[in-house]
């Protein structure tokens, strides 16, 4: 592994310190990171890759606070906001409940949550949840922000909630409420263990990674966790592909009444992403913190052993990786794949996870993982044994494909299409 320190020009004028490490070769990996801090409005943001376990690419740059340059630097352990990429992170605890045989993903949401059968949901099935074929993107009455952190307020509203579609019938992205149906059904098959405690308990420690559903009080204190800003993306380079949203997605997240809006307006208004309240809280659609080393060491555990630093081999977790063969498969057995009815686009879902497609673009046609909108991305591809984590607190306003990650991906292509 070779140090990387590196002295780019942002496009706002700034000088931004990049430093890490990159094993022989994967310098184009290296090369797209700095250049997002040249040419794509990076402000602050780290990146890891993992291949057959072992931790190839582990790079960091820009400040803490995207609104301020002159903020303290990012660090090697600086942890941020990833917001839907938490969703890979919670769909994992299901899938381990199953390989556990704590968790039935044929089996009605009801056997395990009897006030949820109710205004048609009665033959709504467990991996309906995971792949966004439940009908319940949105809800009625959205919560607030203080009504969502109320412990049980979701779940009820989510148990007497019609849903928009037959459950099975089609797919539709839920923004918020999957995190909400997860982490009520967790609590069901668990025998009372929140799905972000579970996920501590089961996952994060075991592997020693810095991954959290529900910031600790301890880690909120030592400082290392960035903040968040919604910032303008520059202007794509010259004879650069220029893309523009199909004139229905345009439409939907135009109109206050459609299934869009209404499903990301499912928590309104709009939190404090920085609110040490929502950190601490347990929202496992859109509020886990993580690092970059982590993100991609925690898909590189679903793939199987991780090797390398002593954080990642102090266990017989780390040791035989987190899913059998078998979960493995069926994490990422295609499931709903064609027009979504939120995104307005078409999708392609396992459980739990988006699948490598035209909304979604990862490493490979087997790839899977999930995106956080605004930047941040975690995936595993089987193929090629690699695992990548993305981390930014620069939040621009992609949803599922950010050019930052986009133009990794594209250099970390070359580099494992080498013999």
């Amino acid at each position: 592994m070779a140090d990387v320190v590196h002295t780019a020009v942002a496009e706002h004028g700034a000088e931004v310190a990049v430093h890490g490490t990159v094993a022989d070769g994967y310098e184009p990996v290296r090369d797209a990171f700095v250049r997002n801090f040249e040419r794509r409005g990076e402000r602050g943001a780290a990146l890891a890759v993992h291949r057959d376990g072992r931790k190839v690419v582990d790079l960091w740059g820009g400040s803490t606070d995207p609104a301020d340059p002159a903020a303290a630097p990012w660090g090697r352990d600086t942890a941020v906001l990833v917001r839907s990429a938490t969703k890979g992170l919670a769909a994992a605890v299901p899938h381990l409940l199953h390989q556990r045989g704590q968790l039935d993903l044929d089996a009605p949401v009801g056997a395990y949550w009897p006030q949820f059968k109710t205004a048609g949901k009665e033959r709504l099935l467990v991996r309906h949840l995971l792949t966004h074929r439940a009908g319940l993107p949105a809800l009625d009455a959205p919560l607030t922000p203080r009504e969502a952190l109320e412990p049980g307020r979701a779940a009820r509203a989510l148990a007497a909630q019609t849903p928009e579609w037959e459950p099975g019938a089609a797919h539709g992205y839920h923004p918020h409420t999957f995190g909400w149906l997860l982490g009520e059904l967790v609590v069901r098959a668990s025998g009372g263990r929140s799905l972000g405690r579970w996920f501590a308990d089961e996952v994060a420690a075991p592997l020693g990674l810095d991954l959290w559903i529900g910031l600790p009080e301890q880690v909120a204190a030592d400082g290392r966790v960035a903040r968040v800003a919604e910032q303008e993306a520059p202007a794509p380079e010259p004879g650069a592909l220029r893309t523009r949203p199909k004139r229905a997605v345009t439409a939907a997240y135009a109109d206050p009444d459609s299934l869009t809006r209404r499903a990301f307006g499912a928590l309104a208004p709009k939190p404090d992403e920085n609110d040490p309240a929502y950190r601490a809280a347990e929202l496992p659609a859109a509020n886990g913190i993580a690092t970059a080393r982590s993100l991609s060491a925690f898909y590189a555990a679903l793939l199987g052993p991780l090797a390398g630093d002593a954080a990642e081999q102090r266990s017989r977790a780390a040791r035989r990786g987190l899913f059998t063969p078998a979960t493995l498969a069926q994490a990422r057995a295609l499931d709903a794949d064609g027009p979504d009815r939120v995104l307005v686009v078409n999708t392609r879902f396992g459980l739990g996870y988006m699948l490598h497609g035209s909304a979604c673009p990862l490493l490979g046609s087997g790839s899977f993982g999930h995106p956080g909108r605004g930047g941040s991305l975690g995936f595993a591809d089987p193929e090629t044994a690699t695992s990548f984590g993305y981390t930014t607190g620069t939040l621009h306003r992609s949803v599922t494909s950010d050019p930052r990650p986009q133009a990794l991906i594209r250099a970390l292509r070359t580099v494992v299409a080498q013999p």
